[in-house]
């Protein structure tokens, strides 16, 4: 039998809180840590034929918690949605001034000032 195993970083501030992150480089919470950590035993009695990571920070210490990231192959492709001027804002935050706002619909708006070109 043939899976896919899909493993999400482990807690950032930002994922703890809501708030939309894409390019922003955060680093694991101690329970992001921790979570990952805990996969590191059932990760290894899979027999694994590839393994691919985000290039973003938060993903590829995940991956080395759980013991796989000296055969995890960096895929630009898995990086986070752009999140553009929203990113670190919480969709709460966003609905204040967008009510009916949703990103699967309305996307992202605008560059990000910080960081143009990648919205």
């Amino acid at each position: 039998m043939t899976e896919l195993l899909l493993v999400r970083h482990g807690e950032t501030d930002w994922s703890r809180s809501g708030q939309h992150t894409s390019w922003t480089e955060l680093p694991l919470t101690e329970r992001g840590a921790e979570q990952a950590r805990a996969l590191r035993p059932l990760l290894a009695t899979r027999t694994l034929a590839r393994v691919l990571v985000s290039p973003r920070v938060r993903a590829r210490e995940t991956a080395r918690l759980t013991g796989l990231l000296d055969r995890a192959e960096v895929e630009s492709d898995l990086t986070e949605w752009a999140y553009g001027a929203y990113e670190g804002r919480t969709t709460p935050d966003i609905h204040r001034t967008r009510p009916h706002w949703d990103l699967w619909t309305d996307g992202a708006p605008q560059e990000s000032p910080e960081r143009p070109g990648e919205s």
